[in-house]
């Protein structure tokens, strides 16, 4: 059972006909929000362009929300596409991440860091 497609709409941030908006049970940072599409899907691109269209006009409006509410000095967007790429549920979604000065001590690199031993790349 994909818990995405069980959560109440009043749960959500923000609601579309095509996607739905909620906060990360397990935030990384204040406001850490998933953007899913209604439809259940693996992955982004299982979805039709018009689909993942609205997809990212909820990005924008959650990155909007995010920036009134926490103020935050930028934003890590993503997604994890596959098991091999971190991806743990298997219902499409997008991570709009609030990032904040101090957070890290040195964040250049951003989701390079991933692979830490390619992220500082401007010291090669």
């Amino acid at each position: 059972m994909c818990p995405f497609c069980q959560l109440p709409d009043d749960q959500c941030v923000k609601v579309t006909s095509a996607a739905r908006a909620f906060r990360d049970q397990y935030p990384v940072s204040p406001g850490h929000t998933l953007v899913i599409p209604t439809k259940h899907v693996a992955s982004l691109f299982e979805l039709s362009a018009d689909e993942q269209t609205e997809m990212w006009k909820l990005v924008a409006v959650v990155r909007e929300q995010l920036q009134n509410e926490f103020g935050p000095a930028g934003f890590n967007i993503g997604l994890n596409d596959g098991t091999a790429a971190g991806q743990t549920v298997m219902h499409a979604h997008i991570h709009v991440i609030p990032r904040f000065n101090g957070d890290v001590a040195d964040p250049r690199g951003g989701v390079r860091w991933i692979l830490p031993e390619k992220a500082r790349y401007w010291s090669s």
